[in-house]
């Protein structure tokens, strides 16, 4: 058994990173394309199918308070299925880590590099879904830009829960567990939707215990034009996931290439 071997932080990681990038340029437009389409088809569906039924929610158009929701919502679904298909398919099943790792790599590079290109990948998806809101005159409030940096810290914490389940993965059908189990309910119990005000107490204690909980906490009221009531323990929060997360993949995945 191989021993566990701290790598110094370099910019190696950048290689792997742009050769990622690189792969993903050959579907840009499509992938993009799907990125604008989802959030068109929510805020039509919900926002004004359900948007019909419930007028104001907090004092605010229902389909405006679904888009500081969805923006959260789609950047942790982009980056967790970054973080697991994509990845596991180039760890484990076409050994593209492997071959990498023959070039003068550390496995912290290719690790570090994975982690923030599912990040990239669920920050390209909450800002286009910031770009729909705009464009659809759900919001025109200057502080709607200062959304970006919840969507980055957002698609980072959940680029790095993402790894932790990879490390343990021995096939596709174990990420089902992650959806099914974690992400969905999280949606439901993280004010997406509906305030988790709504929800019964003990309920409600654990949503907004949860990291997306917190994200949306901090991206509604800027997205409408207002200040987040608690942004200090919304962004402890967020960041305490991530770098728990973050030091737990990294761990495990370690240990999954030392056997």
């Amino acid at each position: 058994m191989k021993k566990l071997v701290i790598s110094a932080v370099s910019l190696r990681w950048v290689a792997v990173y742009r050769r990622n990038l690189l792969v993903w340029r050959k579907l840009a437009t499509q992938s993009m394309l799907a990125n604008i389409a989802d959030p068109l088809i929510m805020f039509v569906a919900f926002g004004y199918g359900i948007g019909r039924l419930v007028n104001e929610v907090d004092g605010v158009p229902y389909i405006a308070f679904l888009a500081g929701g969805a923006v959260l919502m789609s950047t942790a679904m982009a980056a967790s299925f970054e973080s697991l298909y994509s990845a596991f398919s180039r760890m484990h099943v076409q050994r593209t880590w492997e071959s990498l790792l023959n070039a003068p790599l550390e496995l912290d590079d290719v690790f570090l590099a994975e982690w923030l290109w599912a990040a990239s990948k669920g920050i390209f998806s909450g800002v286009a879904i910031v770009a729909v809101a705009w464009a659809l005159g759900l919001s025109r409030h200057w502080s709607l830009l200062t959304v970006i940096p919840v969507v980055c810290l957002t698609g980072l914490c959940f680029a790095a829960l993402g790894l932790c389940f990879n490390a343990l993965a021995r096939g596709y059908d174990f990420f089902a567990y992650y959806f099914t189990l974690i992400l969905t309910p999280m949606t439901f119990l993280s004010g997406v939707y509906y305030p988790v005000s709504m929800l019964p107490d003990w309920l409600g204690a654990i949503g907004r215990a949860l990291p997306l909980a917190a994200a949306v906490d901090l991206a509604r009221p800027l997205a409408l034009g207002q200040v987040p009531d608690e942004p200090v323990r919304g962004a402890a929060i967020l960041l305490g996931y991530t770098v728990g997360a973050l030091w737990l993949a990294r761990t495990l995945t370690h240990r999954r290439f030392a056997t």
